[in-house]
């Protein structure tokens, strides 16, 4: 079982290793499961898509996929199931790789559905922001205890008085 400060270390490590033409060892490009890996990057129009990771609450890691689409597409009847496949195959590329860079096992476990937000560019393209929440085993939830204050800030909180200054006629 991997501690906390290695957990958060491999997830940053392969986010570190993880942008737009990125490879493995042997040199080949990293198989991610985006649509900008298809086709030829010179001869083609390159595809804006990509992803990123948060950590929420101490023990939830929120996966976001983001990508610009003609606004056709958008409105075709597998579209949501196309997103959620996308973030499936981003989970499946962290766990592959948080395996390679740790040694360890990333277990995630999915909260919720899968939340998709299209947004209207023009006329021809939208931007549609894709999240899940999973939570990661090993981590512990965020403790919810009240706000500890320093001695020295009791001290001076309590030096307030209820006297008014001299210049204060109201």
């Amino acid at each position: 079982m991997a501690t906390t400060i290695e957990i958060l270390n491999g997830i940053s490590q392969i986010m570190a290793n993880s942008h737009d033409g990125a490879t493995d060892d042997k040199g080949e490009g990293l198989d991610i499961g985006l649509t900008r890996e298809e086709g030829a990057p010179l001869t083609d129009k390159r595809v804006m898509d990509g992803f990123s990771v948060k950590m929420h609450g101490g023990n939830q890691l929120c996966v976001y996929y983001h990508t610009e689409m003609p606004i056709k597409h958008v409105h075709a009847s597998d579209f949501e199931s196309e997103m959620k496949e996308k973030l499936s195959k981003v989970k499946s590329f962290l766990q592959k790789e948080f395996k390679k860079v740790t040694g360890n096992a990333l277990s995630l476990t999915s909260e919720g559905d899968a939340k998709v937000n299209v947004e209207y560019i023009s006329r021809i393209r939208s931007s549609i922001r894709a999240y899940q929440t999973y939570s990661v085993k090993g981590l512990k939830p965020a403790e919810t205890s009240e706000y500890k204050i320093d001695a020295a800030v009791k001290d001076w909180l309590s030096l307030k008085s209820d006297k008014k200054p001299k210049n204060v006629t109201r």
